[in-house]
Protein backbone atom coordinates (compact mmCIF):
# COMPACT_ATOMS: atom_id res chain seq x y z
CA UNK A 1 0.00 0.00 0.00
CA UNK A 2 1.54 3.58 -0.84
CA UNK A 3 -0.06 6.87 -0.26
CA UNK A 4 -0.94 8.69 2.68
CA UNK A 5 -2.94 5.38 4.03
CA UNK A 6 -0.06 3.41 4.39
CA UNK A 7 1.75 2.68 7.74
CA UNK A 8 5.11 3.59 7.35
CA UNK A 9 4.05 6.97 5.29
CA UNK A 10 1.90 8.07 7.68
CA UNK A 11 4.74 7.25 10.73
CA UNK A 12 7.46 9.09 8.80
CA UNK A 13 5.39 12.05 8.22
CA UNK A 14 4.36 12.07 12.24
CA UNK A 15 8.20 11.57 13.03
CA UNK A 16 8.94 15.07 10.38
CA UNK A 17 6.39 16.70 12.84
CA UNK A 18 7.53 16.00 16.14
CA UNK A 19 11.13 16.30 14.89
CA UNK A 20 10.03 19.72 13.70
CA UNK A 21 8.22 21.05 16.58
CA UNK A 22 11.33 20.24 18.73
CA UNK A 23 13.80 21.85 16.27
CA UNK A 24 11.42 24.87 16.45
CA UNK A 25 11.14 24.93 20.59
CA UNK A 26 15.17 24.43 20.59
CA UNK A 27 15.91 27.21 17.74
CA UNK A 28 13.07 29.50 19.17
CA UNK A 29 15.28 28.75 22.32
CA UNK A 30 18.60 29.27 20.91
CA UNK A 31 17.82 31.79 18.12
CA UNK A 32 14.52 33.32 19.17
CA UNK A 33 11.18 34.03 17.43
CA UNK A 34 13.10 33.69 14.03
CA UNK A 35 14.97 30.71 14.96
CA UNK A 36 11.78 28.54 15.64
CA UNK A 37 10.46 30.06 12.70
CA UNK A 38 13.05 29.19 10.31
CA UNK A 39 12.96 25.28 11.74
CA UNK A 40 9.77 25.04 11.78
CA UNK A 41 9.81 26.25 7.98
CA UNK A 42 12.54 23.80 7.38
CA UNK A 43 10.33 21.23 8.69
CA UNK A 44 7.00 21.76 6.51
CA UNK A 45 8.99 22.09 3.38
CA UNK A 46 10.51 18.19 3.91
CA UNK A 47 6.74 17.61 5.26
CA UNK A 48 4.56 19.10 2.12
CA UNK A 49 7.31 17.43 0.01
CA UNK A 50 6.69 13.82 1.73
CA UNK A 51 2.63 14.39 1.03
CA UNK A 52 3.22 15.29 -2.06
CA UNK A 53 5.54 12.12 -2.84
CA UNK A 54 2.58 9.86 -0.70
CA UNK A 55 -0.14 11.69 -2.99
CA UNK A 56 1.10 10.73 -6.82
CA UNK A 57 2.41 7.55 -5.66
CA UNK A 58 -0.98 6.49 -4.63
CA UNK A 59 -1.71 7.76 -8.19
CA UNK A 60 -0.53 5.07 -9.97
CA UNK A 61 -1.40 1.61 -10.50
CA UNK A 62 0.94 -1.50 -9.33
CA UNK A 63 0.19 -4.05 -12.28
CA UNK A 64 3.89 -4.20 -13.74
CA UNK A 65 7.43 -3.90 -12.25
CA UNK A 66 7.20 -1.20 -14.59
CA UNK A 67 4.24 0.57 -13.53
CA UNK A 68 5.93 0.60 -10.22
CA UNK A 69 9.04 2.06 -10.91
CA UNK A 70 7.55 4.76 -13.09
CA UNK A 71 5.08 5.34 -10.31
CA UNK A 72 7.89 5.71 -7.61
CA UNK A 73 10.06 7.69 -10.06
CA UNK A 74 7.44 10.40 -10.60
CA UNK A 75 6.47 10.66 -6.61
CA UNK A 76 10.72 11.19 -6.35
CA UNK A 77 10.21 13.57 -9.07
CA UNK A 78 7.10 15.61 -7.51
CA UNK A 79 9.12 15.69 -4.40
CA UNK A 80 12.90 17.12 -5.50
CA UNK A 81 10.42 19.94 -6.98
CA UNK A 82 8.69 20.43 -4.09
CA UNK A 83 11.56 20.71 -2.12
CA UNK A 84 13.67 22.83 -4.96
CA UNK A 85 10.17 25.23 -5.18
CA UNK A 86 9.78 25.19 -1.35
CA UNK A 87 13.65 25.61 0.03
CA UNK A 88 13.50 29.12 -2.93
CA UNK A 89 10.30 30.50 -1.37
CA UNK A 90 11.75 30.50 2.28
CA UNK A 91 14.82 32.09 1.02
CA UNK A 92 13.36 34.62 -1.10
CA UNK A 93 11.14 35.66 0.59
CA UNK A 94 11.76 35.37 4.64
CA UNK A 95 14.62 37.80 4.86
CA UNK A 96 15.35 37.07 9.07
CA UNK A 97 15.26 33.09 8.04
CA UNK A 98 17.97 31.35 10.39
CA UNK A 99 20.11 29.48 7.90
CA UNK A 100 21.53 26.35 10.53
CA UNK A 101 18.16 26.31 12.42
CA UNK A 102 16.14 26.20 8.66
CA UNK A 103 18.47 23.88 6.92
CA UNK A 104 19.23 21.90 10.08
CA UNK A 105 16.14 20.98 10.47
CA UNK A 106 15.42 20.33 6.87
CA UNK A 107 18.01 17.89 6.47
CA UNK A 108 16.78 16.15 9.73
CA UNK A 109 13.35 16.14 8.67
CA UNK A 110 14.79 14.99 5.07
CA UNK A 111 16.19 11.96 6.65
CA UNK A 112 13.83 10.70 8.57
CA UNK A 113 11.91 10.16 5.59
CA UNK A 114 13.69 8.04 4.11
CA UNK A 115 13.29 5.69 6.84
CA UNK A 116 9.67 4.72 6.01
CA UNK A 117 11.36 1.59 4.40
CA UNK A 118 12.02 0.60 7.83
CA UNK A 119 8.83 0.63 9.27
CA UNK A 120 6.72 -2.35 8.80
CA UNK A 121 3.34 -2.13 7.43
CA UNK A 122 1.71 -4.44 9.59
Amino acid sequence: MVGLQSKPIRTVLGWQLVATAGSAALGGYLAGPHGALSAALGGLVSFVAGVGFAVVAAWGTADSAASVLTGALRAEGVKVVLIVLLLWLVMALYRNVVALAFFGTFIVATVLFSAAAFVREE
